[in-house]
């Protein structure tokens, strides 16, 4: 139609998360034009709202540690890792653009990453697995440097936030878990903690953005800097595909429909399908409606990219062992009514803590991580049963440590307890009534484990026994910083069910990003990225930062791909 309204640009990026960001920085930083479009009213998607945490072997600032180890090293952990779902060819992509990717964006944009010396593997034992070196983290961000723009970032989870104050890498957490212990620590949250009241009463938010919030502010200022447009609140309706070749998008924006004519292509990084109550239902064996799942990930991520996907031609990965990285997660009632849905990251390793079925029996190594932790919930719950477990403790460890959403000393217990969120009990017994739990199975099962944990040891299950279970225990806690007796009353439990960090199972690509089509080839001219991408991981997860290192690093390679097509075009 002669008046309809056009945009016209070289690459269309769809979510502004870190993969969507990545493509539309590097695309930007390679000449291209290139606009950004996102569904929700905010900028940062997932990535807003995570640990910022990001798993790329072989980086400079590994190397800067003196840590030294081939990319084969690394392939060997991920061939074990994904199993018979093991993607060479992408793999191997991963592995080299990874560390470039990272050189690109700390040498040529706002993004500063930190690398701790010792963050181990999820499976540092297994062949190939690492105790440390590929796991780092987004520097903490000045929110005032995004200007007005601040007012449109994506707000952290507020289950993981003091106060509505994000809290930084694992030294500030153990500052805050050492506040009534510690001189230092107490003066250190005290000046924090003050710094975030100032920031709120100035501009009605924190402003010292860290982990997932700090990469995606990061992101974006290095997306304005460049002058690349944000277009919020403007979902994309459909594909523009002319004989087979992703032209560009329609998209609807302030009650516009704009028909936006993408010379190069366009990346789809929506974040994936944690909300697509459909696809849910086919892909996760736990939620048989598809309403048995309580994902902490954007309400907005609703599968549009694969469907988008599927609409040009593309697959949609359905032979992974598993579709999503899974976590456990436990929903809690906030002040103002509102639910909320709490991962459960840390707590389950610290010393004093187990997990039981509704049968009151332990069931895993409760410091193991979230994804291997829900995969042995789902294997011991009984059939036509709800699977949910419970994280039961004793006063002494809930005001040292915290559970869940539940602050550890000072702070007070009554809204937890008010909501029923947090169970207490006088005995055990009393516990398991209030909880549904099998009170004699669960006072033999806290006997049995009371016997050597004294000791620090847990014959059972190994807790403890591994470098990640020791990385999230006490330090300070010996023999063990993961086992202590379950003795003092009262006693507490948090009911824990199924919800995730993100999926596995996005679009079939190749290693350039590239869409596939029924028979392996690449769409031309559409990419994705991300969550919206297959996972490189074949559905198992290796370490922390499993999903935003793939994102950078492909978004990334997306956008170089778009620049390199654009210049062999120019050339011709």
């Amino acid at each position: 139609m002669a008046n309809e309204e056009t945009y016209e640009c070289d690459a269309l990026v769809v979510g502004s998360g870190c993969a969507g960001l990545s493509a539309a920085v590097t695309a930007g930083h390679h000449g291209l034009k290139v606009l950004v479009v996102e569904k929700e009213p905010k900028f940062g998607g997932t990535t807003a709202r995570s640990g910022g945490w990001l798993w790329i072997p072989g980086t400079s600032l590994a190397k800067a540690w003196g840590i030294q180890e081939s990319p084969d090293q690394a392939k060997t952990y991920l061939r074990h890792e994904a199993g018979n779902s093991f993607d060479a060819a992408r793999v191997d992509a991963f592995l080299t653009e990874g560390p470039k990717a990272v050189d690109f964006f700390t040498s040529n944009t706002a993004v500063r990453f930190d690398m701790p010396l010792t963050f181990p593997d999820y499976h540092a034992e297994a062949p190939g697995g690492a105790q440390g070196g590929r796991s780092m983290v987004t520097r903490p961000f000045d929110g005032h440097e995004l200007g007005d723009a601040i007012k449109d970032l994506g707000s952290p989870l507020p289950e993981l936030t003091v106060f509505g104050m994000m809290l930084g890498s694992g030294k500030e957490i153990i500052h805050f878990m050492r506040a009534t212990k510690s001189l230092p620590s107490a003066f250190y949250v005290a000046k924090r903690l003050s710094r975030h009241a100032m920031d709120v009463a100035r501009n009605g938010r924190g402003m010292t953005l860290t982990n997932g919030n700090a990469l995606a502010g990061r992101l974006a200022k290095s997306a304005f800097d460049l002058k690349i447009p944000l277009w919020l609140s403007s979902p994309v309706r459909e594909l523009i595909v002319d004989n087979g070749v992703v032209r560009g998008a329609v998209v609807v924006r302030e009650g516009r429909t704009i028909r936006v004519n993408a010379r190069r292509g366009v990346v789809l990084a929506c974040g994936g399908f944690p909300h697509d109550v459909a696809r849910r239902q086919k892909m996760f064996p736990h939620a048989p409606t598809g309403k048995e799942h309580y994902s902490p990930g954007p309400t907005g991520n609703t599968g549009d990219g694969l469907r988008l996907a599927e609409s040009a031609g593309g697959r949609v990965e359905d032979a992974l062992p598993n579709a999503a990285a899974w976590v456990p997660v436990s929903v809690t009632t906030r002040k103002d009514g509102s639910k909320g849905v709490m991962p459960h990251f840390i707590d389950r390793a610290k010393p004093g803590v187990i997990a039981v079925m509704r049968d009151g029996k332990r069931f895993a190594n409760e410091g193991n991580s979230y994804h291997d932790f829900v995969q042995e919930m789902m294997k011991a719950a009984k059939p036509g049963e709800e699977i949910a477990a419970y994280l039961v403790c004793d006063h002494q460890t809930l005001r040292n440590y915290g559970l869940g959403c539940v602050p550890p000393r000072p702070m007070p217990l009554g809204h937890h307890l008010k909501t029923g969120y947090l169970k207490r009990g006088a005995t055990l017994a009393e516990l398991a009534a209030q909880t549904g739990i099998d009170a004699k199975a669960l006072e033999a099962t806290v006997a049995e484990f009371n016997t050597t944990a004294a000791e620090g040891r847990d014959p059972a299950f190994g807790k403890g026994s591994r470098a990640y279970n020791r990385y999230q225990g006490d330090a300070l806690h010996g023999p063990n910083p993961c086992v202590a007796p379950i003795q003092h009353g009262p006693f507490y439990a948090i009911k824990m069910v199924i919800g995730d960090l993100g999926t596995y199972a996005g679009i079939r690509t190749d290693a350039n990003a590239r869409a596939l089509d029924a028979d392996g080839h690449p769409i031309q001219g559409l990419y994705a990225a991300g969550n919206d991408m297959a996972s490189i991981m074949g559905g198992n997860y290796p370490g922390a930062g499993i999903t935003l290192g793939p994102a950078l690093t492909f978004g990334y390679i997306a956008g170089k791909h778009l620049a390199g097509a654009a210049q062999e075009r120019s050339a011709a």
